[in-house]
């Protein structure tokens, strides 16, 4: 009786962590949709402005071993405009803390792309969007002005920058990039 009942509750044990791997590959599944999806939008924005780019494809195959050497990360696009040079810009898909109109950077990887910008003189902007706005607003921030940030806003627990979101440059879907570097936008650099 006792190894039947052993017997049922590790077939259910196994059934219960195999449930768990279910949900959370879908759950990946579903985020990587979404970011394919904002990444989409974002190349559409450009496309609308005729601004030209590269899409950096983020399989692993196209990411150098030698990269990894330097604690880099990748970013989404490689932009290029006319009169400044090039950026580089990281897209994600992200929503406000709502309570306290925030949005969170994680720190590893804001070190990160800040070792991509010293290491290479590259710079490395944020553009953050969401399908509940309907990505017809951008929240953009280089991320060096992100790090000047960390030493206010980094909830150290967490290991997140808590940034808020009147600290980024907003442009509606229909404003030009290069808003970015209007002289007002631009005292950092």
């Amino acid at each position: 009786m006792i190894l039947s009942s052993l017997k049922i509750f590790q077939k259910k044990g196994k059934s219960i962590l195999k449930e768990k791997k279910v949900k959370k590959n879908m759950l990946q599944e579903e985020k990587e949709r979404i970011q394919k999806e904002t990444e989409n939008k974002f190349k559409s924005y450009l496309d609308q402005q005729k601004i030209p780019y590269w899409y950096i494809q983020q399989d692993i195959e196209t990411f150098s071993p030698a990269l990894k050497t330097y604690n880099v990360q990748r970013p989404d696009f490689f932009i290029l405009l006319p009169h400044f040079g090039f950026i580089l810009i990281d897209v994600e898909h992200r929503e406000p803390l709502e309570k306290y109109k925030k949005f969170c950077i994680d720190n590893k990887e804001a070190t990160k792309y800040d070792n991509l910008q010293k290491l290479f003189n590259m710079q490395v902007w944020y553009a953050f969007s969401n399908e509940k706005i309907h990505y017809t607003t951008w929240y953009f921030m280089p991320v060096a002005k992100a790090l000047e940030l960390r030493e206010k806003y980094l909830v150290k627990e967490k290991q997140y920058i808590s940034v808020p979101m009147e600290s980024f440059i907003q442009l509606s879907c229909n404003e030009k990039i290069t808003k970015l570097f209007q002289n007002e936008n631009t005292s950092q650099f």
